[in-house]
């Protein structure tokens, strides 16, 4: 498995995501995953399943210093007192003592960032999270994150796939020694028919999916595809025995474009 390092943390290169998986179905995806050597899962607050994660994680019998979990906070928890008490809640349902990295889920303009980082910051101190960041933020709120927090951010976890150009976060996370984390890396399973990805795959024997997920490593940048399929688990992280060559990279990255993006909310922030 290669590593993305970022501000002191070692964030495995494919994790699981596991939003919209629930009950049994994501306990057993979780234990599965462990088994096929995953050692990255992503979880949240909002995805109402950190109790099945942290079940599926101790049916895999695998060293809990071996895993890389992360939560994500969700914004009406962002004032400092309610920041502190939802993370205890998070690793209460996780029945973890700390998680690898906690993340702000989504910007909440509601509540000052200073202070939302500062109770992040405080979080980690206090010894409820390894390490701490940021998720759906643009060029703009990265800048002041990095500018108000008294701690390292280490990622901001954002939807990211060939259609989706998204060169001008990962060049604000590179700026300031941050992790890209995509979610949502293989376009909610659109690029399956793509004839571009397909191409490619021939050449290497992949599949559109491992094209994709291989063009993302390839950036440094650390992908969370969510599948509910046991084969799906197998074939996204078989990517570690083949390389794209740089005109491979080159093609699929004219691919993207500003406009392609899955995951658009009325309370988004205005995209870069």
């Amino acid at each position: 498995m290669l590593f993305v390092e970022a501000n002191g943390a070692r964030i495995p290169a494919i994790g699981l995501g596991t939003w919209e998986l629930r009950g049994r179905t994501c306990a057993r995806l979780v234990e599965q995953a462990m088994r096929l050597g995953y050692r990255h899962i992503d979880t949240a607050q909002v995805y109402e399943n950190e109790r099945e994660v942290g079940e599926g994680l101790r049916a895999s019998r695998i060293r809990r210093d071996d895993v890389f979990v992360t939560t994500k906070v969700w914004t009406n928890h962002f004032a400092p007192h309610d920041l502190e008490r939802s993370t205890k809640e998070s690793l209460t349902k996780l029945r973890l003592t700390e998680v690898d990295l906690l993340l702000l889920h989504w910007p909440n303009p509601q509540v000052p960032l200073e202070e939302t980082l500062g109770a992040l910051a405080h979080v980690k101190k206090l010894g409820m999270a390894r390490h701490i960041g940021v998720s759906n933020f643009t060029v703009a709120l990265i800048d002041e994150a990095v500018a108000a927090c008294p701690e390292p951010l280490v990622c901001d976890q954002v939807e990211y796939h060939p259609y989706l150009d998204q060169t001008k976060v990962r060049e604000a996370c590179a700026r300031h020694g941050m992790a890209l984390v995509a979610y949502s890396p293989v376009a909610r399973g659109r690029i399956k028919n793509d004839a571009t990805l397909a191409r490619i795959g021939r050449v290497h024997g992949k599949t559109t999916a491992q094209i994709c997920l291989r063009w993302l490593v390839q950036q440094n940048v650390s992908a969370i595809p969510r599948t509910s399929r046991i084969e799906r688990l197998s074939e996204n992280i078989d990517i570690f025995d083949f390389a794209l060559s740089e005109e491979e990279m080159a093609e699929i990255f004219r691919m993207g474009s500003a406009k392609a993006r899955l995951t658009d909310f009325g309370f988004a922030p205005k995209w870069d």
